[in-house]
């Protein structure tokens, strides 16, 4: 293998040897096809067919899921063993809300870099179409009475106390897109990102029609090899990010009206992130579980990086994140070739490349004397982002490192940067490096 920079922070080295991702499908309205754990298993399942080595050879199995279903409690569990890992692989799931999936690759990065593992199987899913429908404490309330009651008196006097109010329904889904500690929504704290970097709406606009015009070319051009086909009980099959509007333009778009912020604010539907359900794994290996099974290297897995911010401005945790891991290497942007900034709002990203060429925010937030160089926006997402395919909370982190490889490759370049904004003030980033040459 040809030798790359040494510097990296997971100790021993970790590659990337293989991995696949399901069709992003975007919810519309009731549960999709697939609940989270058929998703991963199906596609895993395909992945792991092309292996060299049996699924009982991983030292473990981690995965990123943030609303996992009732059924599902320790979801990576219930995928290793319907994966034929067996019973003496263990498997766990991790949740950083929106870097989930990137979390389950770093924590697999640093047991293998440590020793602790030689082979895993890392990555993350959501379905988020599937996200439950509960009942009010008031409601809760009144079933323990109603369990308690003995005998028709007693009943009766329970049911005389039950009020229509009881019956409305909480949207798991929108109460876990909601901060609890700031009040504000995911949208929200878009709006107030637009408002300090003067971001328009003829902007987020823009950036959302690009990102569908990019997703459109990558399918046509059938740069989207890292997915598999995925087959539902009735035997249809889905093999293509359905969330995709090739017929999105400026006009279209400024028709939508705000959705976080009415009716003044600049933050819609079209220029937000899809909710979606998805699921993606990688293979990761070190150098001697490569050797030993004769693996492909498609990857490195260099360095990583965590930060917090004000939950309010959650949206800049992907600069929060990424700038003390190019300090750490002496790098500027001109040293990084391709990027993958999950596209949560379209307000979030074009915030986040404001911040980053802003001398005053990096001077305050990291003690920075000169802002780093603007992010080249023709290597930023080059094949559209979670605007335009949707973004699966448990999956997008492992979805974009993915991708950052095969477009390291496609490109014939040597480093990228996938990083993503977490709720709840967080941000993530991870240096990868090809050392596999072209695809």
């Amino acid at each position: 293998m040809e030798q790359r920079s040494t510097a990296h922070g997971f100790g021993r080295p970790v590659y990337v040897v293989d991995g696949a991702r399901t069709p992003f499908l975007k919810a519309r309205g009731a549960p999709g096809p697939f609940n989270a754990a058929e998703l991963a298993t199906q596609a895993a399942r395909s992945l792991l067919l092309r292996q060299p080595f049996a699924p009982t050879v991983f030292d473990e199995v981690i995965a990123g899921c943030v609303m996992p279903g009732p059924d599902e409690a320790n979801i990576a569990r219930i995928i290793a063993l319907r994966l034929g890992c067996g019973e003496r692989v263990p498997a766990f799931t991790v949740q950083r809300n929106c870097a989930s999936g990137m979390q389950a690759l770093d924590t697999a990065a640093r047991n293998i870099g440590s020793g602790r593992a030689d082979l895993i199987l890392a990555g993350g899913v959501e379905a988020m179409s599937h996200a439950p429908v509960l009942l009010g404490t008031a409601m809760v309330a009144w079933l323990a009475n109603w369990s308690r009651a003995k005998g028709a008196v007693a009943r009766a006097k329970a049911l005389a106390q039950l009020r229509p109010a009881h019956l409305t329904p909480i949207i798991g889904l929108l109460r876990g897109l909601t901060d609890p500690v700031v009040g504000l929504s995911m949208g929200q704290t878009a709006e107030l990102l637009a408002h300090r970097f003067n971001i328009s709406r003829e902007q987020m606009d823009a950036f959302a029609m690009t990102s569908h015009q990019q997703l459109a070319a990558a399918q046509d051009q059938n740069r989207l090899d890292e997915i598999e086909v995925v087959y539902d009980r009735d035997g249809k099959c889905y093999g293509a990010d359905d969330g995709l509007r090739r017929e999105t333009d400026m006009a279209s778009l400024g028709k939508l009206k705000p959705v976080f912020d009415k009716p003044f604010g600049t933050v819609t539907a079209g220029n937000s992130a899809q909710v979606t359900d998805g699921a993606a794994w990688l293979i990761l290996a070190s150098e001697e579980a490569v050797q030993r099974h004769k693996l492909p290297v498609l990857a490195r897995l260099v360095d990583s990086e965590w930060a917090g911010l004000d939950p309010a401005q959650m949206g800049l945790g992907p600069v929060h994140a990424m700038a003390p891991l190019l300090m750490r290497h002496g790098f500027d942007s001109g040293d990084i070739d391709y990027w993958e900034i999950n596209e949560a709002f379209a307000a979030q990203v074009l915030a986040c490349q404001a911040a980053w060429s802003d001398a005053g925010y990096c001077l305050e937030q990291f003690g920075r004397e000169w802002p780093f160089a603007p992010i080249d926006t023709t290597r930023l997402n080059i094949d559209g982002g979670g605007v335009s395919l949707g973004h699966p909370v448990g999956a997008s982190g492992a979805r974009i490192t993915l991708h950052l490889i095969h477009v390291l490759r496609r490109q014939h370049a040597r480093r990228g940067v996938a990083s993503l904004c977490i709720g709840g003030g967080q941000g993530g980033a991870l240096l990868v490096e090809n050392v596999g040459g072209g695809a």
